[in-house]
């Protein structure tokens, strides 16, 4: 077997391993998760996480190990807008805060399912068109520009949602929660909750999402290993994430200006293959890194004024 092989054995053992310890003992029960048990959590992924580009580093090559950690990044940074549309989709539904996970749960578990079928797609794709790359490269810098003068989230309208109202067209819909149930059963008829309608929220919010992160991830690397870890990783940590962002990551307010410069750089990296200028990959991370950390310095050094 190759490195890549046993490699892929221990990401497969970790992430459902994971899974089943979360939904089957950590929290069967549905609460509240506090501040504490997020960041441990969150930390706790981001660790594994620089151990497993470090098993890359040491048993595969440096330039994957860089392509890894520079997409786990950018990916990283890319789930941050997300999670306040998340929070958004919560809010507007009156979720109660410990139903939160339960729903993260469920909405993560299809992400990495729709991300693993887009991934494939994506790969399948290039392989046979190596020239998409470019149009991706395109996207990233339009995505870039535009991240920089306004926000997703501020242009949501969830009373004229079409995927909502499609929703209720094909299923029947209560506005309860019903003790955080999916579905029950009532004379005699099955009845979907706004838990339900809320998961499918989340679902349609990461397949959004995933089209910028996935042509960014592309951008950094065409391998389908490092691709699919790197995105998997960061998604398993975004629940963690989530039950933050409310306390921290507000703070950090220049994040969303450093990710326009990380994918405007990317984009730009893969359009200058066009003229025959390839960036190495430790350079792009170190340039990723760089403009991470600038951005976290500068949301201290300058805070947002209340």
């Amino acid at each position: 077997m190759s490195a890549q092989s046993y490699l892929i054995i221990i990401f497969s053992l970790v992430i459902v391993g994971f899974l089943i310890a979360d939904l089957g003992y950590f929290n069967r029960k549905s609460h509240k998760i506090e501040f504490k048990p997020a960041l441990y959590q969150s930390l706790f992924w981001i660790f594994i996480s620089l151990i497993f580009g470090g098993l890359i580093f040491f048993f595969m090559s440096k330039e994957l190990a860089a392509e890894f950690l520079s997409a786990y990044v950018t990916e990283k940074m890319l789930s941050v807008d997300n999670l306040f549309v998340i929070m958004l989709i919560f809010s507007y539904f009156k979720l109660e805060e410990k139903y939160h996970h339960r729903a993260l749960f469920w909405g993560i578990l299809g992400a990495i399912i729709f991300r693993g079928i887009f991934i494939s797609a994506g790969a399948f794709i290039i392989h046979q068109f190596y020239w998409v790359l470019y149009i991706f490269g395109a996207l990233l810098i339009y995505t870039a520009i535009k991240l920089l003068r306004d926000k997703k989230e501020e242009h949501i309208d969830f009373k004229h949602n079409k995927v909502i109202k499609f929703a209720h067209k094909i299923l029947p819909f209560t506005d309860s929660h019903h003790n955080g149930k999916f579905f029950f059963k009532e004379n005699g008829k099955f009845c979907f909750t706004s838990l339900f309608m809320i998961v499918i929220m989340v679902e349609f919010t990461d397949i959004i999402f995933a089209v910028d992160s996935i042509p960014a991830v592309f951008a950094i690397s065409q391998n389908l290993f490092i691709v699919f870890t790197s995105n998997i990783f960061a998604i398993m940590g975004l629940r963690a994430l989530f039950f933050l962002i409310e306390s921290v990551l507000h703070k950090f307010h220049h994040l969303q200006k450093g990710l326009s410069f990380i994918l405007f750089f990317i984009g730009l990296k893969m359009l200058s293959g066009i003229i025959g200028i390839h960036i190495s990959s430790l350079i792009s991370f170190g340039i990723i890194m760089l403009a991470l950390v600038a951005s976290i310095v500068l949301s201290i050094l300058f805070p947002k004024k209340i």
